[in-house]
This record gives C-alpha cells, sequence and structure tokens, in this order.
C-alpha cells in the first residue's frame, strides 16, 4: 500500500530532502505586524534573520490552519492509501491539534492518522524520515502509525541558545523560566522533556556549549540517525560536525538550518543537536 507522510515547517526539514523522501511539509505562518508570510515560502531563513535583528516588531507565528492541511490531505489521498501526518509538540503548538481539525473536514478520501511527536526541528524530521522509511515496508496505516509512536520516546534533543530573549518574547519559555535570572553572559541548554522545553544546564561561553552537545552525543547509546541544525552560524555547525565524526559516521550526519517559525523563539545563534536513539524498528532494521 502507499502511505504518504506530512509534517509541518517546524521540522526544518532542508526542501531537498523532503522533496527525495516524498514527504510533505505544510507551512507555518510567520507575521511582522500586518504582513503574514509562509515559512520557506514567502520568506527564507536569510531574510528572516536579517528582519528578526532589524525590524522594530517582533514576529510571532500562527499554525497552518485546519484548511490548510484538508487541501493537503485531499490532494494526496488521490495518490494514497493512508496518511500518517506528524507534528511538533502539542504543549508548544496548536499545529497538531489544527491537523486532527483538516482531518475531519476532508469528506471523501483515504484514513488520515495524525501524531503528535512531542519534540521540534529536526527532532520531528527524524521522525518524519522514520515513518517513510516504515512506510515503503508494506505495512498497513495503524502498524506504520504504531511503529512510528513506539520511536518517539528515542528522540533526542539538545539546543544552545545565545539568550532566552527570543524564548520570553514569544511566551514559549515554559520550564526554561527557572534560567531568567542566571548571571549575564550565560548561554542556556535546553532539551524536550514530555513535549516540552525544559533546561538542562547553562555554559559561560559558545565554545564550552559546543562542547556539552557533543557530550551529550557521545554519551548516547547506539545512535541510528542524527541531524546537527544551527540558526546563523554555519562555520559553527560544521565544526561540531567534524567533531561528532569521530563517534558516529561523519556521511550519516544531516546537516539543517532552523528555519522562521522556530528562529522566532530561538534567535540567532541557536544550535541544536538531535538523534534517534535505538528502538524496536532499528532492531528489526
Amino acid at each position: 500500500m502507499t502511505v504518504k507522510v506530512v509534517t509541518d515547517s517546524t521540522a526544518d526539514l532542508p526542501p531537498r530532502l523532503a522533496k527525495e523522501l516524498g514527504i510533505t511539509v505544510v507551512p507555518v505562518y510567520l507575521r511582522f505586524g500586518d504582513s503574514v508570510y509562509r515559512d520557506r515560502v514567502d520568506i527564507s531563513e536569510d531574510e528572516f534573520y536579517q528582519r528578526l535583528l532589524c525590524d522594530p516588531i517582533h514576529p510571532n507565528t500562527t499554525q497552518p490552519t485546519p484548511q490548510d492541511f484538508a487541501d493537503v490531505y485531499q490532494k494526496l489521498s488521490q495518490e494514497a492509501d493512508g496518511i500518517i501526518s506528524i507534528h511538533v509538540s502539542s504543549k508548544l503548538s496548536g499545529t497538531c491539534n489544527s491537523a486532527l481539525q483538516g482531518k475531519e473536514l476532508v469528506k471523501r478520501g483515504c484514513p488520515i492518522e495524525v501524531v503528535d511527536s512531542r519534540v521540534l526541528s529536526m527532532g520531528l524530521g527524524l521522525l518524519a524520515i522514520a515513518a517513510t522509511t516504515i512506510a515503503r515496508s508494506e505495512n498497513s496505516l495503524q502498524e506504520i502509525v504504531t511503529d512510528t509512536k513506539e520511536i518517539v520516546s528515542s528522540i533526542r534533543l539538545f539546543i544552545l541558545l545565545d539568550t532566552l530573549k527570543y524564548l520570553a518574547l514569544g511566551g514559549r519559555i515554559g520550564k526554561a523560566q527557572a534560567l531568567l535570572g542566571s548571571v549575564l553572559n550565560v548561554k542556556p541548554i535546553l532539551t524536550v522533556k514530555d513535549g516540552e522545553l525544559v533546561p538542562v544546564g547553562r555554559v559561560r561561553s559558545r565554545g564550552k556549549g559546543i562542547d556539552k552537545l557533543f557530550d551529550f552525543v557521545k554519551s548516547a547509546v547506539d545512535i541510528q540517525d542524527l541531524a546537527i541544525v544551527h540558526a546563523t552560524t554555519p562555520d559553527e555547525a560544521q565544526m561540531l560536525c567534524e567533531h561528532i565524526g569521530s563517534v558516529f559516521p561523519k556521511e550519516r550526519i544531516r546537516l539543517a538550518r532552523v528555519g522562521p517559525a522556530l528562529g522566532v523563539h530561538g534567535g540567532p545563534g541557536a544550535i541544536m543537536v538531535t538523534f534517534r536513539e535505538k528502538d524496536q524498528l532499528s532492531i528489526r532494521e
């Protein structure tokens, strides 16, 4: 059977990779005052970060509408026997709920299942990639959904931020609020736990932060897939890639960029590493 995979632009999947794997990406909306843009469709990463730094108006984001999802599902249903739609943590965004509403708007077509990834950025991207692998094995939609959900708990993600300023401005600071009173110039490190952003440490320099990201990878158990995602520091991401290459095959490291949808909250300088540890699917593989 043919099962199509859908995700949203917070997955930070490189467009070429999404196209190669046949993953449909539904863009999140970005607003600068009265101007509305579709993430990576109407505004590029470079344009976004330039405006984020220079525009007096701080942007905000809005999840895709139910109709956006319904339109995608309707189109894909013409060539698919089922659709699995995997999205950013429901504790961080209303995107999952919007996808569920969109599913209800599709009166005819193939069955659709919506999955809460409980993560974000390329953590979500890695889950979508894994789902495409599962879908190629000719399983039923329900089996694909079950296997994909099993992988959720094996996704790890660690984020080094230059500042918590943008998380606070966007109202997404959550449990990281505890770090706001930290000494100036301390760099926060966050992870996602139970679908929420939580602090896991702080360092006094970016160099030490990059070292800490490497340590998280080094201490991981049997990594199956790994990605490095940066906002505005490609050289730094490449340096981290070279470092991680000593413990994980460099040619298998995926490099991606934090897009506008998450850049609003992470700000310039954000860099993260995310990986999938050994799980039931990888054991069967």
